[in-house]
């Protein structure tokens, strides 16, 4: 069985390193953003469709599940409630409240424009959250399909790098500090990595409060999911199948990292370690799910998914504009 495995888990780590070296060249492109690019480009070639389905699907899948979940429960390491407490109590409940906002907003217009499935879950999760990470765990969490989920994947990758290059065009025009930037940054872009592109042009101490913000967003992956799998749970009609965990365990998985980093003096050789490991696993599961993604499949529905993001885009922005103003 582990043989069947090791084609599709070799071509993920393939990909995750050629992404790391994609980044390499290009600082500005997040290593995460090009492992889903790269799935995406993969997942269009129609010489590596019967591969992609074949011999290489057992290996993918174990990437975009359990690496995933791995990769989720040492993303916890690198969170300190100490860094988020000293935020201030302004800024935590407004970084919240963004978060809860976009989250159910997302939610609504998912559903009004008719995203099947799990689907307005998943947006809502990777915009709100912490991008396509947050909604590989919402998957996992309930049970979603790999095809549900590379939607959602496409679009919060299209969007935050589109950040990348629009805010920093923003920031003076909106009149905001350098300190001001990086927290709207932190509070309105998506993944990890996109947030350290975008920050970073604006000096060191807003790279340090994006980061610190997004980190704060992150936490609430593990609440966001615990209530999610429950109201899901509730709505279930068929009682006969199995109901997912209220929380997952990658998720206590995950909430025990960040206590043990909050409370244990970690050395910087295991944080170090962790990190690397955790961006390889994640790197893997990312280009997994994007590698699932099927345009000309997707063409029906595509558009109003896009009009989704979008807008969810939007949304998180102006909020996390005026959580700075807040602030």
């Amino acid at each position: 069985m582990f043989a069947g495995r090791m084609p599709g888990l070799l071509l993920a780590a393939c990909a995750a390193l050629v992404a790391w070296l994609a980044h390499l060249a290009v600082p500005l492109v997040p290593l995460l953003t090009a492992a889903v690019a790269l799935g995406i480009v993969v997942g269009q070639v129609p010489a590596l469709r019967t591969a992609l389905t074949g011999s290489l699907a057992p290996g993918l899948r174990v990437a975009s599940r359990q690496l995933l979940r791995i990769g989720i429960v040492l993303l916890g390491l690198k969170l300190s409630l100490v860094d988020i407490a000293e935020l201030g109590w302004v800024s935590i409940v407004t970084t919240i409240g963004v978060v809860v906002l976009t989250f159910v907003g997302t939610i609504g217009l998912g559903r009004a424009f008719g995203l099947r499935g799990h689907q307005p879950i998943l947006v809502a999760s990777g915009f709100s959250i912490c991008g396509a990470s947050a909604i590989g765990a919402m998957g996992a969490a309930v049970r979603a399909r790999d095809e549900e989920q590379a939607v959602p994947v496409a679009l919060v990758t299209l969007c935050g790098t589109i950040a990348i290059a629009v805010l920093p065009a923003l920031w003076h025009p909106l009149g905001l500090s350098a300190t001001g930037f990086g927290h709207w940054v932190g509070a309105g872009v998506h993944d990890v990595g996109q947030v350290i592109a975008t920050a970073q042009i604006a000096g060191t101490t807003a790279l340090a409060v994006a980061v610190v913000v997004k980190l704060t967003r992150v936490l609430m992956l593990a609440p966001m999911v615990a209530i999610t799998v429950a109201v899901e749970r509730r709505r279930a009609t068929d009682a006969t199948s199995p109901r997912p965990a209220i929380v997952p365990l990658f998720v206590a998985g995950f909430l025990a990292a960040v206590v043990l980093n909050s409370l244990v003096p970690l050395p910087e050789w295991l944080l170090v370690g962790a990190d690397w490991l955790q961006t390889a696993l994640l790197a893997m599961a990312l280009f997994a799910l994007g590698a699932s993604i099927r345009f000309a499949e997707l063409a029906s529905t595509g558009w109003r998914a896009l009009v989704v993001g979008l807008t969810s885009w939007a949304l998180i922005a102006v909020l996390a504009y005026g959580a700075v103003l807040l602030g």
